[in-house]
């Protein structure tokens, strides 16, 4: 239902900018913060009112109505849930207020929901609310890290629906690359099996499969830490193709190099709905990557 392709720039041969994709992911983005966001840049930097940022031919009434039905589809807004891991102290807070605001229904962290039989409920003003929908933002990997102990168990049977399955952030997703052949997707291969290590290993990027946020990547992986993984988990890296992104935007701060996020909603048909640029000069993009520098992180792309 939720799908983001990222890309990054580079420059061929014969010197044009050229995408090459970076990563794919089966869960949701910023669907509410980045409008808001892009709309902000219009009004305070008075920007030519023919510049749009929706596609697929939506404007802000129709996107607003797709998102609806994406995430709240016909029920109450009350028996629908925004779930997260301790949402109040996550990054993308904005973008869970600002959801709310556009969709009235409530954020709600995952330890907070019960289950009763097959029903699910979370508590609103000393009352139990039946949960009919669920809009997962939980992440399965930080799920295991914090090994949190919940009021039920995401593969139980439960009369619930979910806007954006969990199964999608597995399905779609790092796993996804190995078995992509286009010429705007660099090489990658689980580890498992390769049969000799690459003789030109920095040319390779080493990759958990299921982590988020950047989070476990080796950016310039040896032979040792290559071998160091045990074998029973080797099935779960990646080892892909190095990309040298292209600084293409002038700062006060130096040449920026940009990441496309490419925001695509599954309703009717897969459709792009806006795009997400990130801008870094860190080793890699994201907000972890670039700490303690200037004119980086989220910005916003026209056409």
């Amino acid at each position: 239902m939720f799908i983001q392709v990222d890309f990054g720039l580079l420059r061929d041969a014969a010197g044009q900018l050229q995408p090459k994709l970076v990563e794919l992911q089966g869960f949701p983005s910023l669907y509410a913060y980045q409008p808001i966001l892009t709309q902000s840049y219009v009004e305070v930097f008075g920007l030519d009112s023919n510049l749009q940022y929706l596609m697929s031919g939506l404007d802000w009434t129709s996107y607003t109505d797709l998102l609806r039905r994406a995430i709240v589809s016909d029920h109450d807004p009350e028996n629908v849930i925004l779930m997260e891991i301790d949402p109040l102290h996550q990054k993308t807070l904005p973008d869970f207020l600002l959801t709310e605001k556009l969709l009235g229904i409530k954020t709600v962290s995952i330890t907070d929901i019960k289950q009763t039989d097959h029903r699910l409920s979370y508590e609103k003003n000393g009352r139990r609310i039946p949960i009919r929908r669920i809009y997962n933002r939980a992440i399965v990997d930080e799920l295991v890290r914090r090994n949190l102990k919940l009021g039920f168990r995401i593969t139980d049977d439960v009369d619930v629906e979910w806007a954006g399955h969990p199964n999608w952030y597995f399905r779609m997703s790092k796993f996804s690359l190995p078995y992509l052949q286009h010429e705007c997707v660099p090489k990658s291969c689980f580890l498992h099996r390769i049969e000799r290590v690459p003789d030109n290993l920095e040319g390779y990027i080493l990759k958990p499969l299921f982590s988020f946020a950047g989070l476990g990547v080796n950016i310039n992986p040896k032979k040792e830490d290559l071998d160091a993984i045990p074998p029973q988990s080797r099935p779960q890296y990646i080892l892909q193709e190095k990309m040298h992104f292209e600084p293409v935007i002038e700062t006060p701060f130096g040449g920026t190099k940009a990441e496309v996020r490419i925001m695509y909603i599954w309703q009717d048909a897969l459709a792009p709905v806006m795009t997400i640029i990130r801008m870094g000069r860190g080793l890699m993009m994201g907000v972890d990557h670039n700490r303690n520098m200037e004119w980086v992180g989220s910005s916003a792309g026209f056409y």
